[in-house]
């Protein structure tokens, strides 16, 4: 495994459903951040669209096309969840992680928050998504999948999750306690990144944060626009799973439609 692998974590004020402006502001964010991955909150370059239907991108859009000249430019991954129509015309709240080489892959948000009419426009994923990047194995999850714990179960499969988020800030004492609780159950890093500011309908206290397979805080970012990179400790986690090996006495299941 890689020993020295970089994760920086981006917060900041979404601009509501202005691209060329959020886009700008991140580019503006990265410019003399150096890391193996950057990752951005859930529809980083519109804020929370749960009406699609006037800012889904399709796979050629502007804001890949952004996302990969900015993973070359870098020379990292760059990792952030987008309003997607897709080939059959479905729109997906889909997380992209892009690597410098221009390869693209993706997840689709598996659970949609229908409380606040996500699912009303959106199709839902049907399968996980690990990547490996640089040594390191991503569990890619979206925002509202925090709160599903079965759907991110670690069977030696993975050893970060990330969490690109817009959670709300009456619910910010649930997004601390879920991430630490996904970390502990799952013997990973979980790296989770929310807005700060505010949109028409809702407010967000950010939050960002970084937390250990003993389910610490590494780096949390509280309300402030920043980024903050972190140096993840790859050997401790393995050293950590082989002392500790609970995963071993996990119930085994079969997640269904």
């Amino acid at each position: 495994m890689n020993m020295g692998h970089r994760v920086a974590l981006i917060q900041y004020d979404i601009a509501w459903q202005d691209v060329k402006k959020n886009l700008a502001t991140l580019e503006c964010m990265m410019q003399s951040v150096e890391a193996d991955t950057f990752v951005l909150s859930e529809m980083f370059q519109t804020g929370f669209a749960t009406d699609p239907r006037e800012v889904a991108e399709s796979m050629s859009g502007c804001t890949l096309e952004w996302m990969r000249r900015m993973a070359q430019s870098k020379d990292a991954a760059i990792v952030g969840s987008v309003a997607i129509i897709d080939e059959a015309g479905a729109y997906r709240n889909r997380m992209l992680f892009v690597k410098p080489s221009g390869k693209v892959e993706y997840y689709d948000k598996r659970h949609l928050f229908s409380i606040g009419g996500e699912a009303q426009f959106f199709d839902r994923g049907a399968s996980r998504r690990v990547v490996e990047w640089r040594g390191v194995r991503y569990l890619l999850q979206i925002c509202y999948d925090l709160r599903f714990a079965v759907w991110s179960r670690q069977r030696g499969d993975y050893d970060v999750a990330i969490y690109s988020a817009l959670w709300p800030a009456p619910r910010r004492d649930v997004w601390q306690l879920l991430l630490r609780a996904r970390a502990v159950e799952n013997q990973c890093y979980v790296v989770g990144v929310n807005r700060t500011g505010s949109e028409p309908q809702l407010s967000y206290a950010g939050d960002t944060a970084l937390i250990d397979p003993y389910g610490r805080a590494v780096v949390e970012l509280g309300e402030e626009e920043r980024v903050e990179v972190v140096e993840l400790d790859m050997s401790r986690l393995e050293a950590f799973r082989d002392k500790f090996p609970v995963g071993r006495d996990a119930d085994n299941f079969v997640i269904t439609e």
